[in-house]
């Protein structure tokens, strides 16, 4: 399974084993539990690298001091192999809660000394959690037992797989965020918004060689580590990047530790603290030598997700270096004291990304006191208006504020991406495009209509230091207006046409060969047939010739690029160049949003980067691999993980039948396609049936389809008959059921053939992915990685002359009904309705009445 797969293998056992328990806690053992294997697994790593044999690891134990002391000093802890989680599994179902309990009172034991800020403590909210996990020890025995079993398969074999532990880990950490209602917000920065202000860092720090950033409100650490993902994009050594994190909440900040351990983070590059951000500031120094040894913690960049509006305790707070110059947030809110404190931390030439309520923008009082401050001093560079209900737990409006120390520029750049992102189950989510478009104008400090704009302090200052977005960009959608003239007598509005310039200026000639004008403001159609006019005009084949042209050879460049070889792609780096060249290709060609090509691109990278990481870490033959399919399925009214037949690890078995084995799939389908042709004839020949026949044994108790085996039984004797009385009518009664008969035993046999002939292809592709040459796995990840991009890209043009077609379509159907037509039709209507009504009788009232009625109809 490729780490998608299993990651939510492990989420879909996770979440059924979990019973009562409540999603926040569960994730809290399952995440431990995970930690403890890659501290295991790293420990045996290390000492097969330091020569000791299977016998040797064997025989680790507490007993042997100097090996003790070997491992503490290097790595910072110690667990002896009765303890590790590999002896775990051997124990089989001789496993028992107390092992667990043993080892995890003898790691906090082991620890070195000089690693026990980084590890003491780390398994506490494990520790005292085990007990909730059943009310027995046999209970919590089988609860633990499940869990460690689901998770034995995580690969945690070597650096190169520490993406897919991290992938695993955040993942699971994402689901659990989803389903844990308010209290997620406690851990967890949605992935896309941490992209995000990873993209925005990453650029202001790309020339560093040596990095340290900081997030003083960590949660899982996950925003940390993605900031520094985003870094070591352009930096020779990753080891020259320090982490630094604080979390107040205990079970969180173990979250942070467990998560920046197995990145991969080497010990001395990790800096954790569990205080109070607010009441207790960063202190480095040596607890021995505190005076002595101070050091204010400055850093290249800070980032954050702080808990909105918040309470905190401003008393004699305003002494504090953090606030000094700028004020105190009020008690009741402690939004920009948490900035205050980021931006304290930052170096000169630093920056800081900070997620914060809408309203920090324009709220008055101490709030807007410590705004103009920002402002005056050129601290705020950028504003990010977020989509609404983007983080769990809440709805309400977001931003994201980008701030720095000092700054040349005194403007503000303001975006309003609130409309840009996907609906996905209760939440809205930023798609790659939307956090593409956003990082590239912030970096760029692009002014779009619509969507941002720089703007200028005095502006800000003319009002009166308010920040709300919707008073410097305006996203809102036009208002629609009528025409009053094409509504009275039809015809389009030129200015109504001109509001498409875009496209007549990217496609001259086009209007013209749409429309005429019926006056100087006023125009028609031409035609009906929008879209012939459309596709057959000289300078739209053009455009499309121009973008085929554009990328007649993307697809070559895309092959040298990923098929070359496999294993030497630095995969990280590879995106931004096939990013690159696609928006360098649509340079020259109009209308076409680079950044819908950004968002296909970005969808088949899942895809392609996915596979590149097995063929990496397993070499190039796990293109010819297969493994099991496992899916879950009800057994014995239980969820259960079974075997369904095999799956191809890198080349997908649809695409080995398409290619090489289509032949064989052809004949199949024919088969399918015939079994589909006999389900619509039977119910056409079941619409023939009388409502008396349908009263008959041939056909179910809900009247709407037929008995296969009473159709069988009454067939085979009509069959009988028929040699004795003649052939029947063709529409009769008898002459449907022998007809049905026919085609039930023709789907019979026909549901036989197809279910040995899928199995005999299915073992067929198994065998021919085992055998593929080099040179047929390359053509099947050409069709797989390349071909579907490619494609979609070509359909871009037409997917924008469509849109074009919609909107002229709509702009005609707006004026195409008069004011004088739909007075007429109601004239028509009420004419018809008067005379209808002459045909009505009543007493002398209801006439009376009628009669009125027919007064107001006739106006």
């Amino acid at each position: 399974m490729n780490k998608q797969q299993l990651a939510a293998k492990i989420w879909q056992s996770a979440n059924q084993m979990r019973s009562k328990i409540e999603a926040n806690e569960y994730k809290d053992y399952i995440l431990g539990f995970i930690f403890y294997k890659y501290l295991s697994d790293s420990q045996i790593q290390y000492a097969k690298k330091n020569y000791f044999t299977d016998e040797g690891i064997k025989n680790l134990s507490e007993d042997d001091v100097e090996t003790v002391e070997f491992f503490r000093s290097t790595t910072g802890y110690f667990i002896s192999h009765k303890n590790l989680f590999s002896t775990w599994i051997e124990k089989g179902l001789d496993f028992d809660i107390s092992n667990v309990r043993d080892a995890l009172s003898a790691f906090n034991s082991l620890i070195s000394p000089n690693y026990k800020k980084l590890f003491d403590g780390i398994f506490d909210t494990l520790q005292t959690g085990l007990s909730k996990l059943g009310d027995t020890a046999a209970s919590q025995t089988k609860a633990v037992r499940d869990l460690i079993h689901l998770i034995k398969d995580i690969p945690m074999n070597g650096r190169q797989n520490y993406d897919m532990l991290g992938f695993i880990y955040e993942y699971l950490i994402g689901m659990f965020a989803a389903n844990a209602g308010k209290k997620a917000g406690e851990f967890y920065t949605p992935h896309e918004v941490s992209l995000l202000m990873s993209e925005i860092i990453a650029n202001h720090l790309k020339d560093k060689r040596e990095i340290q950033i900081y997030d003083p409100t960590s949660g899982s650490g996950s925003l940390l580590i993605n900031i520094g993902k985003s870094v070591a994009k352009h930096i020779d050594n990753v080891d020259n990047i320090k982490y630094y994190a604080q979390e107040l909440k205990q079970n969180t900040y173990n979250l942070t530790r467990m998560n920046l351990i197995m990145r991969g983070i080497i010990p001395s590059n990790i800096e954790v603290r569990n205080a109070d951000t607010l009441e207790d500031d960063w202190p480095l120094f040596d607890e021995s030598d505190p005076i002595g040894t101070y050091k204010h913690l400055s850093v290249d960049a800070v980032v954050s997700n702080p808990p909105y509006s918040q309470k905190w305790d401003p008393t004699n707070k305003e002494y504090d270096p953090r606030y000094s110059g700028y004020g105190l947030a009020p008690k009741g809110k402690a939004d920009y004291a948490f900035l205050l404190h980021d931006l304290y931390h930052v170096l000169d030439d630093g920056i800081m990304t900070i997620v914060l309520p809408h309203g920090v923008l324009f709220r008055g009082g101490e709030e807007g006191t410590i705004r103009k401050n920002l402002i005056e001093k050129n601290n705020i560079d950028a504003i990010i208006g977020l989509p609404p209900n983007i983080f769990f737990g809440t709805g309400i409006p977001t931003i994201i504020m980008v701030l720095r120390k000092k700054r040349d520029r005194d403007n503000v750049l303001i975006i309003d991406a609130s409309k840009g992102f996907v609906k996905e189950g209760k939440n809205n989510k930023l798609r790659a495009c939307d956090i593409k478009r956003i990082a590239d104008t912030v970096i760029n400090r692009e002014s779009i209509p619509n969507y941002s704009r720089v703007v200028e302090k005095d502006e800000i200052r003319e009002n009166e230091y308010n920040l709300n977005i919707p008073r410097y960009v305006d996203s809102s959608d036009k208002t629609e207006s009528w025409d009053i003239y094409s509504t009275m007598f039809g015809g389009i509005p030129v200015n109504e046409i001109d509001e498409l310039n875009k496209y007549w200026d990217a496609l001259p000639g086009l209007k013209e060969e749409i429309f005429a004008k019926t006056s100087g403001n006023y125009a028609e159609l031409k035609s009906e047939d929008i879209k012939q006019i459309i596709s057959q005009s000289k300078t739209v084949k053009e455009f499309e010739e121009s973008f085929k042209e554009s990328f007649a050879d993307f697809g070559d460049f895309m092959k040298d690029k990923l098929l070359t070889d496999p294993s030497a792609i630095n995969i990280t780096m590879q995106e931004p160049v096939f990013s690159g060249e696609i928006f360098d290709r649509l340079k020259t060609i109009p209308l076409i949003d680079k950044y819908d090509a950004y968002q296909l691109l970005s969808n088949q990278w899942e895809v392609i980067s996915v596979d590149l990481e097995v063929i990496q870490t397993e070499g190039f033959n796990a293109t010819k691999k297969v493994e099991p399919n496992m899916v879950f399925k009800k057994v014995k009214g239980k969820d259960q993980e079974v075997q369904e037949g095999w799956m191809g690890r890198v080349i997908p078995f649809e695409l080995v039948q398409e290619t090489l084995l289509n032949e064989e799939l052809q004949e199949l389908k024919q088969k399918e396609s015939r079994l589909a042709q006999i389900t619509a004839e039977t119910e056409e020949l079941f619409d023939t049936l009388s409502e008396e026949d349908k009263e008959g044994d041939t056909v179910n108790e809900a009247k709407d389809s037929f008995v296969n085996a009473a159709v069988t039984k009454e067939a085979k004797q009509l069959n009988a008959e028929a040699k004795k009385v003649g052939i029947y009518d063709e529409d009769s009664y008898e002459a449907i059921i022998i007809k049905v008969d026919k085609l039930i035993t023709e789907q019979k046999q026909l549901n036989k053939e197809i279910k040995a002939q899928s199995a005999a292809l299915h073992m067929k592709t198994k065998s021919t992915i085992e055998q593929l040459t080099d040179e047929q796995v390359n053509k099947l990840l050409e069709l797989k990685w390349i071909t579907p991009l490619v494609d979609s890209l070509h359909k871009l043009p037409k997917t924008t002359l469509q849109q074009l077609t919609d909107k002229v379509q709509a702009l005609a159907e707006k004026y195409s009904t008069t004011f004088a037509d739909i007075t007429n039709e109601i004239k028509e209507v009420s004419s018809l309705l008067s005379q209808q009504i002459d045909e009505l009788t009543g007493n002398d009232f209801d006439m009376k009445g009628l009669e009125e009625f027919k007064t107001i109809l006739n106006g």
